[in-house]
């Protein structure tokens, strides 16, 4: 064989080699991008920054006194998707519980509170938020069960349509009652609606705050963390009307999580 023939035969080998070589990495490219696809289709973004499995994840909140669990409702698709929107955004991380009533709820996403004085007040007097409001979900089948997540909100007086502030919730801690107490709660505080009798049994087996039942809108639970909930319940406070804790009670951090089955409340 010539060397002439031997060159062309090398040449085309490291030709071949060349081609061979830049058809694998032009295949792990398209399978690459293939794969970023597919995931971003079975994922796709949602409005305000959230994705589609975000809608079925738990929220988990980190207080100065412990871990806290909640579980958004599918039947309030508004407030669920503006409250994950607003954790994904670390909205909520070092906002204080700025409102706490012993047997009753919890309060916090007031933004004016991140920089709060320790048992003062807040500067708006714990009314702040991100500038709009969500229209009312009431649902009859969500009330304010002892765990349940509410939505706060302003008075009839100036909000008649009920709408819900943009950030501002409260976790139910509640007491028992009795039927005295829930006939009583019918006929002065809830105008006219009547407690069904589900419901009702859970009043006066686990507790709650019926008066609120159809006032304001219930979109979450808590699964896990009731005992951190009771406990900043019971801090001491300045009393009505702020009723704001003496010793500052902080979300150090707000984020999603995957759902877990078998939590316990």
């Amino acid at each position: 064989m010539t060397t002439t023939s031997m060159t062309t035969i090398t040449t085309r080998t490291m030709t071949d080699t060349t081609t061979t070589s830049t058809s694998t990495a032009m295949i792990k490219t398209l399978t690459a991008g293939l794969l970023l696809v597919l995931l971003v289709s079975c994922n796709p973004r949602l409005s305000n920054g959230l994705r589609r499995k975000d809608l079925h994840k738990d929220v988990e909140i980190t207080t100065t006194m412990g871990v806290i669990i909640i579980r958004l409702s599918d039947s309030t698709p508004l407030h669920r998707n503006n409250f994950l929107s607003l954790v994904k955004k670390g909205y909520y991380d070092s906002l204080l519980f700025h409102r706490v009533i012993w047997n009753f709820m919890i309060q916090s996403g007031d933004p004016d509170s991140k920089y709060g004085h320790p048992g003062k007040p807040m500067s708006q007097g714990g009314s702040g938020g991100p500038g709009y409001t969500i229209p009312a979900e009431f649902r009859p089948y969500l009330f304010h069960q002892r765990g349940a997540l509410g939505a706060a909100r302003m008075g009839d007086d100036v909000n008649p349509t009920r709408a819900s502030s943009g950030s501002q919730f409260y976790i139910v801690e509640g007491k028992r009652w009795t039927d005295a107490g829930l006939d009583s709660t019918e006929r002065f505080r809830l105008k006219g609606w009547k407690i069904p009798p589900d419901q009702r049994a859970v009043y006066k087996e686990q507790g709650g705050s019926p008066h609120l039942d159809q006032q304001y809108t219930v979109f979450g639970e808590v699964v896990k963390g009731m005992e951190v909930v009771d406990s900043i319940a019971a801090v001491k406070t300045s009393g009505p009307p702020s009723d704001r804790p003496l010793t500052d009670v902080r979300i150090l951090k707000m984020k999603l999580i995957p759902r877990k089955t078998g939590l316990v409340k």
